[in-house]
């Protein structure tokens, strides 16, 4: 999945478009309701993720469960969160290394995480 891919699919699924404030290309996915982040699209040199490749890959960082998260690391695409807490974020590569179905569960499971509470 690429990154248009993935902002279509967020657009079309769940009613939102990405958030930019930086003013660059990487953006925020929230909450229409409590403006809590589901998930943050970054454009990464690979280095930085330790991939030892040459050019940038754009990433989306997603909220899991650390309960969860075990298996989902062994998936190709698939790392620790970069940039956010480790314990509770994962990185997905949109290169083509993870499995869409894996991308669309991933952030249905973050999604669920922020949305709140029901009063």
């Amino acid at each position: 999945m690429t990154r248009q891919q993935l902002l279509s699919y967020v657009s079309d699924y769940y009613s939102v478009e990405p958030d930019c404030p930086w003013d660059d290309e990487n953006y925020v996915l929230r909450h229409g309701n409590n403006r809590k982040w589901f998930a943050v699209g970054l454009l990464i040199p690979y280095q930085r993720i330790g991939i030892d490749r040459d050019g940038s890959v754009d990433i989306i960082d997603v909220k899991c469960s650390p309960l969860m998260m075990g298996p989902y690391l062994q998936l190709p695409g698939i790392l620790p969160g970069y940039h956010m807490n480790k314990d509770h974020w994962l990185t997905i590569l949109l290169d083509g290394s993870a499995a869409d179905d894996t991308i669309k569960e991933l952030l249905e499971i973050s999604y669920e995480m922020t949305k709140g509470k029901r009063k």
